[in-house]
């Protein structure tokens, strides 16, 4: 009887290898819930500084429940497309966009009627103001007492021109002592401050400038902090030396008419 050659073995397939995936692109997370903080930035004609600056504010508050405001006031440049792509990145950036230019006053005010946390920052949208400061001043007013409604920047080692830095030195003098508001720098965007007391303030154009005093005769406290302060890397001032004078003329005589008008109840209780 003839032996049967036994089959030959086959060699067991070797398991597929799982195909290598790129690594995932870094995607910051959006705020859960309600943010504890808003940072507002109006802009105008900024597309060269402001993806950055939104990037860069992204990074001061890594790990902050927070969300970002950028406030377009009708810029004629790439602004607003820059931005809006840039919200599939940083999913705490929420754009809003004016029909009409009105100004940067307007712009504060648009995103804090939008903003949706208790504590407002405000920055400028040029990229002078240092965001690494931002969280500082939010932090230390988040920890106040109520009272304590704004802490306010003060810029130190000004990188702006000399004919701007004696203007602006000249301004807040004239205006400190008029109106007593203990402000060295109200041109300084860096602020924190309650959006139930802003939204208390009589509103008017370049409000922005006058939040100390009229913080103060809400009955108020306010307090400010030194800041850093950088060059201007893109665009160009939307103000001048003279612009900024005719305006504040009217203003402050605006303002002292508000604080000759106050009447404080000194608090109120419920019975």
């Amino acid at each position: 009887m003839t032996e049967k050659t036994p089959a030959p073995r086959r060699k067991a397939a070797a398991a597929p290898k799982a195909p290598v995936k790129a690594a995932p692109k870094t995607v910051a997370k959006a705020p859960s819930g309600t943010p504890d903080f808003s940072v507002v930035v109006p802009v105008f004609d900024e597309g060269g500084a402001a993806p950055a600056l939104a990037r860069e504010i992204a990074g001061a508050f890594k790990g902050a429940n927070f969300e970002m405001v950028f406030v377009n006031d009708a810029s004629r440049d790439n602004t607003l497309a820059l931005l809006t792509a840039l919200k599939a990145e940083l999913p705490m950036l929420r754009v809003l966009s004016h029909r009409k230019n009105s100004g940067q006053s307007r712009s504060i005010r648009t995103g804090i009627l939008a903003a949706r946390a208790p504590i407002v920052v405000t920055l400028d949208g040029d990229g002078q103001n240092d965001p690494a400061d931002a969280p500082r001043l939010a932090q230390a007013l988040k920890a106040a007492p109520e009272e304590l409604a704004m802490i306010g920047g003060e810029r130190v080692k000004r990188q702006d021109s000399a004919a701007k830095k004696i203007a602006s030195r000249f301004g807040n003098g004239v205006r400190s002592w008029l109106l007593k508001d203990g402000a060295a720098d109200t041109g300084c965007g860096l602020k924190a401050f309650r959006r139930e007391a802003f939204l208390r303030l009589p509103y008017f154009d370049h409000i922005h400038r006058y939040l100390p005093a009229l913080m103060l005769r809400e009955g108020y406290q306010i307090a400010f902090q030194p800041v850093n302060h950088r060059h201007r890397e893109t665009g160009v001032s939307k103000y001048t030396n003279f612009g900024r004078l005719k305006a504040s003329a009217s203003d402050l005589l605006g303002v002292m008419w508000l604080q000759s008008r106050a009447r404080n109840p000194g608090g109120v209780d419920e019975v």
